[in-house]
């Protein structure tokens, strides 16, 4: 029986201080976890798909866990501690056999055709990453017809030029394929990028 690809979005508990902080500390926070709320609405209400699960992994567990910010029909797993790559990591690894993919809640650009492109490309990859255009990425997903390998995500230098290569050479053995290249939103700069772009739209 085929399984039902997985689409993970990775949130935090909108609360003042806790999200966005950098964009906080040019906007403000309030207005800057206003924005994180929303946009996340957004997106969750762009990506709801038949073609996919779409799973919540919060932060922090309990709190998100029990947390009216988001909609309470969509089931929620616990992010757990550690850094970005550990998180992940834990993720793919405690979901159900199958496809899967991870991405945050803070990509204005993302619509269904690119999540659909990521799990095509798993037809053919062990792996995809959706790279962004600071050197990181936005989505990673996995086929996960195994366990991920003990060296997923490690020595990964996060918030920087590097993560993306870094985390591709976490997988020395797998084949990867890269997908479209979008934004996330950490700066005011970024903001206004992806308001010019039109973004903002349902």
């Amino acid at each position: 029986m085929r399984r039902r690809p997985r689409l993970v979005v990775m949130v935090k508990e909108p609360r003042p201080g806790r999200v966005k902080t950098r964009l906080g500390r040019e906007i403000g926070h309030v207005p800057a976890v206003w924005w994180f709320r929303h946009q996340v609405a957004r997106v969750l209400r762009r990506l709801e798909d038949p073609r996919w699960q779409l799973v919540l992994a919060v932060s922090p567990d309990h709190a998100g866990l029990h947390s009216r910010a988001w909609p309470a029909h969509l089931p929620r797993i616990a992010q757990g501690g550690g850094d970005l790559g550990a998180r992940m990591a834990r993720i793919l690894r405690g979901l159900p056999p199958g496809p899967a993919c991870i991405i945050g809640g803070d990509i204005p650009g993302v619509w269904p055709v690119h999540i659909a492109r990521a799990f095509a490309a798993l037809g053919r990859n062990d792996a995809v990453f959706g790279p962004a255009g600071d050197g990181g990425f936005w989505l990673v997903g996995m086929k996960r017809t195994a366990p991920p390998p003990a060296t997923l995500f490690r020595a990964v230098r996060w918030s920087s030029e590097h993560a993306l290569s870094d985390s591709m050479g976490s997988l020395p053995r797998a084949r990867i394929a890269l997908v479209d290249t979008l934004h996330d939103v950490d700066t005011s700069a970024d903001l206004a990028m992806t308001r010019a772009q039109g973004h903002f739209r349902q």
